[in-house]
């Protein structure tokens, strides 16, 4: 297993791990989609992944997540991206 502490971005403190895997898989969901949004963008429950505040039921849709981009399936990005969880917000932490 590849230990996810080793990606990350440079010269930050805080924009590394799993956090920070999960943060860029929502945002290629979200370039899928024809959102276009910059690498350091945060909206739903990334500022929560970011502060070690979410648990297994997140990581499973980050799961699903993986997988939809994967696939280049656009009906299934097209159904995650509806997720509260998942849409970009009108309020965007940048």
């Amino acid at each position: 297993m590849i230990d996810p502490d080793t990606f990350g971005a440079a010269g930050t403190d805080h924009a590394w791990g799993w956090a920070e895997i999960c943060g860029n898989a929502v945002r290629d969901l979200a370039a899928l989609c024809k959102h276009e949004t910059l690498p350091w963008d945060e909206w739903g429950r990334m500022t929560a992944a970011y502060a070690d505040k979410t648990g297994p039921e997140y990581d499973q849709l980050i799961d699903k997540v993986a997988a939809a981009c994967a696939k280049d399936d656009p009906l299934a990005l097209t159904r995650l991206f509806v997720d509260e969880d998942l849409a970009v917000s009108q309020r965007i932490v940048g």
